[in-house]
């Protein structure tokens, strides 16, 4: 066993952890953070982003060993304590950005570092921004206009996005 200290969702953590225990199944296993997915367990599908430090990362591909020190935001770490969404949350439910949610979570924390970086992206800078990120569900399109929302680049409505999809 490895003893990790670390701040997950603004919170100071110490725990004993097994040195082959991942990121996502500490979250999940031992935080009960489960909003934090697990997709593919090889990191191709991105549902399980998290940010380490600020910078989104997959949380299947960490060791909890790993992050000992280190400031960790899960999807519920987001929303504010009285339960207000953050700006891509609602965004992501206001055009629509979601169907079976599996993939949101993910979507959601790479979208939050995509527009940290770039916060006017193109609609060809949000694909490629996401390109690390699955959806089986959306065909992307209400994602990529969730994203543009949050960044202000349009002023689009649920209910014309709804229209146009």
């Amino acid at each position: 066993m490895a003893r990790i200290n670390l701040t997950v969702d603004g919170q100071q953590v110490a725990d004993d952890v097994e040195p082959r225990t991942l990121l996502v199944q500490y979250l999940r296993e031992q935080l009960g953070k489960t909003g934090t997915v697990i997709g593919c367990d090889t990191s191709n599908c991105g549902a399980c982003t998290v940010h380490l430090n600020g910078r989104s990362v997959k949380s299947c591909n960490v060791l909890a060993v790993q992050v000992d020190g280190a400031e960790v935001t899960t999807i519920e770490g987001l929303a504010a304590e009285d339960g207000t969404l953050h700006p891509v949350q609602e965004s992501f439910r206001e055009c629509h950005g979601l169907q079976c949610g599996f993939c949101t979570p993910g979507m959601i924390m790479q979208t939050v570092d995509l527009l940290a970086e770039n916060p006017s992206p193109s609609e060809e800078a949000i694909r490629l921004g996401l390109e690390g990120n699955l959806c089986r569900c959306t065909g992307y399109h209400n994602i990529v206009r969730a994203v543009q929302h949050a960044a202000g680049t349009t002023t689009e409505t649920s209910s014309e996005a709804g229209a146009s999809a």
